[in-house]
């Protein structure tokens, strides 16, 4: 008889307490539901914040969001994203949000902000399931989480971050129309009827830009060049777009290079490098990645006329930010904030990294690995070091 393998958990008492790391019971699991050994969990800047006392999450839990892993068990009908059934010896990376499909944010896009929303490594222990964070032997995956396979020669270390970074870039992109979102179902088929047309009136725009397809972005500024901006820096060279790479670090900027950046610029310097870039036009899109109040501001001030920034770093609480709405107007801008991401986002991450992950060096991002059992070393060496990534080996 095969011997059940302990589950190990890194728990997280709150700012100022050591993880303890202890032995929880194994869950049983409800129809819907999946436990995963997991393999290797990446720390993000967020969970970092937590640790030291920068946001509040309900404690005791489990941290971690950034986890890869394989199947263990499955408890009856469990799909992937791709509607493909999940099977014990898959290997997969998951949402961080478990969300229930049928809500008012569900139903609009916005999964990521459920009203019964779940997060992983964002919840207090409970004795009705096992660890939900990645910092731990095994992860419990409750019904409405959005899990993708993952390639075999996909490694750890990449594929750990689709489930916050990667996933949220290219959710990012998305909103700022540089991925072309999944095409949704314009008019509702009613039983015995036919779907309305649509009929255009005659125009002298005909032939693209006057039907409204207008040409994608060629051209981004990236705020901030942590595992965010490298691989939206990465994304947009994948995409053949001009990428600017905005940072106040000279080594930040060095790794942007490598990412595939065609121009590095301090922020002094980023609004007049980009006019002489773009014929004092400037870009068609901005993405703000540091949660930096300049930065954010910055990001409209390179915009050409039309473009749009995209806000995604500030999930703290910062100074304000002062806005002219005449800017705004005059200059035709859109301005647009992306928390989280939605399930055929962290299907395009996988996508894009099982693409790219031999082209960009996303394997040394993750400087270096620990044991769980050594997991308060790894948060130190996180906190004193500023890599871009460590890692918590947990099997």
């Amino acid at each position: 008889m095969a011997t059940i393998p302990e589950i190990r958990a890194a728990v997280f008492d709150g700012p100022g307490a050591p993880f303890r790391v202890e032995s929880p019971s194994r869950p049983t699991l409800r129809s819907g539901e999946a436990l995963v050994r997991v393999s290797l969990c990446t720390v993000c800047g967020s969970d970092l914040h937590t640790f030291l006392g920068r946001r509040k999450e309900k404690t005791p839990c489990v941290l971690g969001h950034e986890p890869v892993g394989v199947v263990e068990e499955v408890a009856g009908d469990v799909r992937d994203v791709g509607g493909e059934p999940v099977r014990v010896g898959d290997r997969v990376v998951w949402a961080v949000a478990v969300s229930c499909g049928a809500c008012f944010f569900c139903t609009r896009g916005l999964p990521q902000k459920c009203e019964s929303l779940r997060k992983y490594g964002h919840e207090a222990i409970t004795p009705q399931c096992g660890p939900v964070g990645g910092l731990s032997t095994h992860c419990h995956l409750l019904q409405g989480t959005a899990i993708v396979k993952v390639p075999a020669d996909l490694p750890d270390v990449v594929a750990a971050p689709a489930g916050c970074a990667t996933a949220t870039i290219a959710a990012a992109l998305r909103v700022g129309g540089v991925i072309k979102p999944n095409p949704l179902t314009p008019f509702p088929k009613k039983e015995g009827g036919t779907e309305p047309s649509v009929v255009l009136s005659p125009s002298p725009f005909r032939g693209g830009v006057g039907e409204g397809l207008l040409p994608k972005p060629s051209s981004v500024v990236i705020f901030g060049l942590g595992m965010l901006g490298l691989t939206a820096c990465a994304w947009a060279d994948a995409l053949g777009m001009t990428a600017i790479a905005c940072d106040v670090s000279d080594s930040r900027l060095a790794q942007a290079a490598r990412f595939g950046a065609r121009h590095l610029a301090k922020p002094d310097a980023v609004a007049d490098l980009v006019k002489s870039l773009a014929q004092a036009r400037g870009a068609d899109l901005a993405l703000e990645l540091s949660g930096a109040p300049d930065a954010s501001r910055a990001a409209l001030d390179v915009l050409r006329v039309g473009g749009t920034a995209v806000w995604v770093g500030a999930v703290f609480p910062t100074a304000p930010v002062s806005i002219e709405p005449e800017m705004i107007v005059r200059r035709c801008l859109t301005v647009t904030g992306i928390h989280n991401y939605a399930p055929r986002d962290l299907a395009a991450a996988v996508e894009f990294l099982a693409a790219n992950h031999t082209r960009f060096p996303f394997a040394e991002l993750v400087s270096k690995s620990f044991p769980l059992a050594e997991v308060n070393e790894a948060f130190r060496f996180a906190e004193a070091e500023r890599p871009v990534r460590v890692a918590v080996a947990c099997d």
